[in-house]
């Protein structure tokens, strides 16, 4: 039963992370910028994880030492909200999760290069099945995609491997409930820092442009992160990261239904080719994410 409960929590976050994109998207519709958009969906998850993460006798402490890893990962997770974010400006939001999906690949590759991870079977035919997914979606609808999309996209999926193989080795000391709070918080200072330097970021006036920012940081951001840190004390990691592939499916959907957004024979194969690659990859103990990872599309 406990395992169950665990399970039903895990697959509600990532139809919660799953509408990340969704938002980004009515959110330009609106007239909201990226930098505005950005820095009040984090301020606003910040203070609602204070809330629920940091309860009255739970202590989240850190070292000296331990400080500059945090403010290095929450940078990377600034630019994987970014790149994610700007990316929607060219691409299709179901295009921009799949996309983004392609992170175990940068994740592989770092593990094996500067960890010193063993290759086997398993993750090789992951590697080349996820490659081939790229391959297909690219290879059938550049025609129809803006390869700045794309690019940004990518960029996104190298900075959440990145920022998920630094938290897999930080969480041995700092607590994976503290990261993903300094991730967010981290994140609202650097879009508020841009949006100040650039002269971007305003202050929404419409009850449309505030309803998807409230929209997107509870439900596409707090929600999703404290639901996957409960779901993690029923079931293992490993099981966890297999039930968050449920997420790029999800971003697909609701850009047919609700953004009308075109289902192409590229996307549909493709995605599958990764998705089963992602499955393969994460039944494998050793390449399974970090406990608490807040995301963008894990947006």
């Amino acid at each position: 039963m406990n395992r169950t409960i665990g399970s039903v929590l895990i697959l509600l976050a990532a139809i919660g992370f799953g509408t990340i994109g969704i938002f980004g998207k009515l959110g330009f519709d609106a007239g909201l910028n990226n930098p505005t958009l950005l820095t009040f969906r984090f301020a606003i998850a910040t203070v609602l994880l204070s809330l629920l993460l940091l309860r009255p006798g739970r202590s989240l402490q850190m070292t000296r030492n331990e400080f500059p890893v945090a403010i290095g990962l929450g940078v990377s997770y600034a630019i994987l909200a970014g790149g994610f974010f700007w990316g929607l400006l060219y691409i299709p939001a179901g295009l921009a999760a799949i996309t983004l999906y392609t992170y175990p690949i940068y994740v592989f590759a770092i593990s094996v290069v500067l960890l010193g991870e063993v290759i086997n079977r398993r993750k090789f035919a992951a590697l080349l099945l996820a490659i081939l997914g790229v391959v297909a979606i690219v290879g059938f609808d550049t025609a129809g995609y803006d390869p700045r999309g794309l690019f940004l996209v990518s960029l996104a999926a190298i900075a959440y491997a990145i920022y998920t193989t630094g938290s897999r080795v930080a969480v041995n000391d700092i607590s994976a409930e503290w990261l993903a709070l300094f991730a967010v918080a981290t994140t609202t200072l650097v879009f508020l820092g841009f949006g100040l330097v650039t002269n971007a970021l305003f202050v929404p006036t419409t009850l449309e442009q505030w309803a998807v920012i409230i929209g997107l940081a509870v439900f596409g951001t707090a929600a999703p992160i404290v639901l996957f840190v409960y779901g993690l004390e029923f079931v293992e990691a490993s099981r966890a990261s297999v039930l968050t592939t449920a997420e790029p499916p999800v971003t697909v959907i609701l850009g047919v239904l609700i953004l009308h957004e075109v289902l192409t024979i590229g996307i549909v194969s493709g995605g599958v080719l990764i998705l089963i690659g992602i499955v393969l990859i994460q039944l494998d103990q050793r390449t399974t994410r970090p406990a608490v990872a807040p995301r963008d599309g894990d947006s």
